[in-house]
């Protein structure tokens, strides 16, 4: 048994429709789900992860009453699947977490890099810094990484934007920068950062980077991360202009990009003009932030 699978089985009983009727009321919404599949996911035999089974968790909570991501918060981080991911459990392939995964993999190539989770995320902390004219002015990222294995020695941080354009200044605080790829068609800039030494498993490193336009950057009305690998604390800050201030924020997250995005809860903004997300054990998928303008 699982805490979905209690908490699915209880609103069913409690609501009285049989599963039968819920496969119907399913199936009018466009989510075919069969009796049996409901049945192991009551009885613990099986849980949804698939895009359509999560959607199709979604449309429960609605037929059953119950408040929005009540069941899908129970599901917890996806079983992992695949060789790669025995490396690291409960982590997702790139093509669930980035929308433009091709071009990522295509400029890992290009550097070189092994993306197989080499490094543990103990931490991670983006701040975002937007201009007076609504635009994204920085991207600031705090990491915190243990190694898998002996002798790790760099990491690369991947940037996705909707425009084109991209930062073109690029800052390394306790690393230094390797090399530099882009892809303007699909908004990415992956930049290698190679730590001072290679590192025994086991062994911490801390780096911080910084992201930035020279001149304008793109307006902005989001900022969510892709996580591929469990992060035991995440951290997201976006700092407004004080003369830009939105009217609303609102925290956001996706378990995969195959899923809409749903708001979790309205964030408040400091009289710094700040907003925040924090989240322990984060589980792989989207977490981010989005903003509404008046």
């Amino acid at each position: 048994m699982s805490a979905f699978s209690d908490a699915l089985r209880a609103a069913i009983t409690a609501r009285g429709l049989s599963l039968e009727r819920l496969r119907h009321h399913l199936r009018h919404r466009d989510l075919p789900v069969s009796v049996a599949t409901l049945s192991y996911w009551q009885s613990g035999a099986c849980r949804p992860e698939r895009p359509v089974s999560l959607r199709a968790v979604l449309a429960l909570e609605d037929i059953l009453g119950l408040s929005r991501n009540s069941l899908l918060t129970l599901l917890g981080p996806p079983r992992p699947r695949g060789r790669w991911l025995d490396h690291v459990p409960g982590s997702l392939p790139l093509d669930r977490v980035c929308p433009v995964h091709a071009g990522v993999a295509t400029l890992l190539d290009r550097i070189q890099h092994r993306p197989d989770g080499d490094l543990a995320w103990l931490s991670h902390h983006d701040r975002i810094v937007l201009g007076p004219d609504r635009e994204e002015r920085a991207i600031q990222g705090q990491v915190v990484l243990a190694a898998r294995r002996d002798g790790v020695d760099r990491h690369v941080a991947v940037y996705h934007s909707d425009s084109p354009l991209l930062p073109d200044i690029r800052v390394a605080r306790q690393c230094r920068i390797g090399r530099v790829r882009e892809d303007r068609v699909n908004g990415l800039t992956a930049v290698e950062l190679i730590f001072e030494r290679r590192l025994a498993a086991g062994e911490t490193y801390v780096l911080e980077y910084e992201l930035a336009y020279s001149a304008g950057g793109p307006l902005a009305t989001e900022y969510h991360r892709g996580v591929r690998f469990p992060i035991r604390s995440y951290l997201l800050q976006i700092q407004f202009d004080p003369a830009a201030l939105p009217a609303r924020c609102h925290r956001i997250w996706r378990p995969d990009i195959g899923t809409p995005w749903t708001d979790l809860a309205e964030l408040p903004l400091t009289r710094w003009g700040a907003t925040h997300l924090a989240q322990a054990d984060a589980r792989p998928g989207g977490h981010g932030i989005r903003w509404e303008w008046e």
